[in-house]
């Protein structure tokens, strides 16, 4: 295995969606995967994901059901589960996870713990899901979505779509919580802002949230 700098990489894996995925272990950061040098799942993703999720837990005490659209490696799965666990009885969330990428989804049930969290796991495009379900004539509506689509750097322009914001509002419940992830440095800044209008035409309430160099939109969906 090479090490560089306290980090040492486990494992390297080309994807025909991601390209080359690392997963590196750090001093600092501990186990997290990587594409084009970003890091997808674990390290700082995980931190980001647990402030966010903090959050959203003052204003939703219940979560019975739980979409993660971009499941990666599994660290919001296993955050909801923290947040979110059974009591008084009551069963643990259902959570459901749409990854498109198998090798993704591979390196997080063998280097993140994805295997040992209960997750439906959907391989499928994330867009191609929302169509789906929203076509069926029973529909699950989620308390919580978490919407985290990069392709490296970049967010794929379907995903940016206010047709596509709509459809992740449509399986929503009713009170329910929608959260984007979007990277907020440098060239990124205006980009996230542009998208954070496009959720403040679609949702009732966006709270705007900055841990790390991200941007977490805390959408409401209040009828």
């Amino acid at each position: 295995m090479d090490f560089l700098l306290g980090m040492k990489i486990l494992e390297e894996k080309t994807s025909p969606i991601n390209g080359k995925i690392k997963v590196v272990k750090s001093l600092g950061f501990g186990i997290y995967i990587q594409v084009e040098g970003l890091t997808q799942s674990g390290g700082v993703v995980e931190d980001i994901w647990r402030s966010a999720l903090r959050k959203v837990k003052g204003k939703r005490q219940e979560v019975k059901e739980c979409l993660i659209l971009g499941l990666g490696g599994g660290s919001a799965a296993k955050l909801v589960r923290k947040f979110w666990p059974a009591s008084r009885g009551e069963p643990k969330a259902k959570i459901t996870g749409v990854d498109i990428d198998p090798v993704m989804v591979e390196m997080g049930k063998k280097y993140m713990g994805l295997d040992k969290v209960q997750v439906k796991i959907q391989i499928q495009d994330a867009k191609d899901f929302l169509l789906t379900i929203s076509h069926q004539p029973s529909t699950i509506k989620y308390d919580l979505i978490l919407v985290d689509l990069y392709k490296g750097h970049e967010v794929p322009e379907k995903f940016q779509s206010e047709n596509y914001i709509q459809l992740v509002r449509t399986v929503l419940a009713s009170g329910g919580v929608a959260v984007f992830n979007r990277l907020y440095f440098g060239e990124k800044r205006p980009e996230a802002m542009k998208f954070g209008k496009k959720l403040e035409k679609v949702f009732s309430k966006v709270d705007y949230f900055y841990p790390e160099a991200n941007v977490m939109f805390i959408c409401y969906n209040k009828d």
